[in-house]
C-alpha cells in the first residue's frame, strides 16, 4: 500500500500535515509515529518468536515419537 505513494504522493502528504497541524506541531506527532511504530514493531517481533519456539517444540517432539 505505501509504496505506491511515490515520492510526489509523499511530498503532498508532507505539505498537507504541514498546513493541517502547522510547523509547530508537526515534530511532536512524528516523535509519536515513531515511537508508535518502534513498539508496534517489538510488539510483533516478540509474538513471531513466540510461534517460532511453538513450531520448534512441536518439531522436535514429533521427530521424538517418529524415533520410537
Amino acid at each position: 500500500m505505501l509504496s505506491n505513494i511515490g515520492f510526489p504522493g509523499l511530498i503532498l502528504i508532507l505539505l498537507l500535515a504541514l498546513i493541517v497541524f502547522g510547523p509547530n506541531k508537526l515534530p511532536q506527532i512524528g516523535r509519536a509515529v515513531g515511537t508508535s511504530l518502534r513498539e508496534f514493531k517489538d510488539a510483533t517481533k516478540g509474538i513471531t518468536e513466540e510461534i517460532q519456539e511453538e513450531f520448534k517444540d512441536d518439531v522436535q517432539a514429533a521427530k521424538k515419537e517418529s524415533i520410537k
